[in-house]
């Protein structure tokens, strides 16, 4: 990712596997990472679902290693946090360091209750420094409108999701073409910044949704195919640990040739002269 050029690296609970991690691992990983970054990108270190003192212990923590950001991911089993409780829970973490919101815990949640989280946690916790936005559509984009201006926004996961924030402010997303193939996201991001409409869209519709189309539907989920990926890639293996399914041979196989055609369309595309 660093020698593809990404400006920021960013463990997450989610694509980190902190659910198959305990907290001795979570740490390692984290001290890894933050030794390796160090000096050469943004670092966003991440919690689990912890309790407030462990989050805030941990974000002290990471303060040490000169993490720059940590994003939060409070516990709310059941809705079981109030937003009182949730904006202390963030207010005791960003007394340590700059902190990351992530708002996939709150799909269960309504749009007032999302909003008013939202503006008071603006006007209550200086520290809360971004965003990172999971839930899509009509929050997605008040999101960006309440925020922008004292926020960095950024769209998690897919490309089309990014599209669907940027009329409303949004400043980046993740992307997991920056883990595999760096040269796709670069291309789409240059395009974004050209304001060449026609090139986002082929990379979205020729390379990026047929990606996410194939893993989310895939047996295991999005999270399987993607540890498939970067076997082939050479990055990793495609094993997590039990009860989470691992492709087996012939999946495998199904997926290589799969990704070999994505390789030869992504080829096309980035070697098209019209997209220089």
């Amino acid at each position: 990712m660093l020698d593809g050029g990404a400006r920021c690296v960013i463990l997450t609970a989610g694509d980190s596997l902190f659910s198959l991690l305990d907290d001795s691992e979570i740490e390692w990983l984290t001290r890894r990472v933050a030794e390796y970054v160090r000096g050469r990108a943004m670092m966003v270190a991440a919690t689990n679902t912890w309790p407030t003192q462990k989050a805030a212990e941990f974000a002290s923590w990471c303060s040490k290693l000169k993490v720059d950001m940590l994003m939060v991911l409070p516990p709310d089993w059941a809705m079981s946090c109030t937003a009182e409780s949730l904006v202390a829970h963030y207010g005791a973490v960003a007394e340590h360091m700059p902190v990351m919101v992530v708002t996939n815990y709150l799909l269960p949640r309504h749009m007032p209750f999302r909003l008013a989280l939202v503006e008071t946690l603006l006007s209550r916790v200086p520290g809360v420094r971004a965003f990172k936005d999971d839930v899509g559509g009509e929050f997605a984009h008040r999101l960006c409108l309440l925020v922008h201006d004292r926020c960095a926004v950024i769209a998690g996961g897919q490309k089309q999701s990014h599209l669907n924030m940027m009329p409303y402010g949004v400043d980046g997303y993740l992307s997991v073409h920056m883990t595999l193939r760096p040269s796709i996201a670069q291309a789409y991001w240059g395009a974004v910044q050209k304001h060449r409409e026609e090139h986002v869209r082929r990379i979205v519709n020729e390379l990026d949704m047929p990606l996410f189309d194939y893993a989310i539907n895939h047996r295991g989920g999005f999270s399987a195919v993607l540890h498939g990926m970067m076997e082939l890639e050479g990055l990793g293996t495609r094993h997590r640990r039990l009860p989470y399914y691992s492709l087996n041979e012939d999946e495998m196989a199904q997926l290589n040739a799969f990704y070999q055609q994505l390789r030869v369309q992504s080829e096309s595309i980035l070697f098209d002269h019209s997209y220089d």
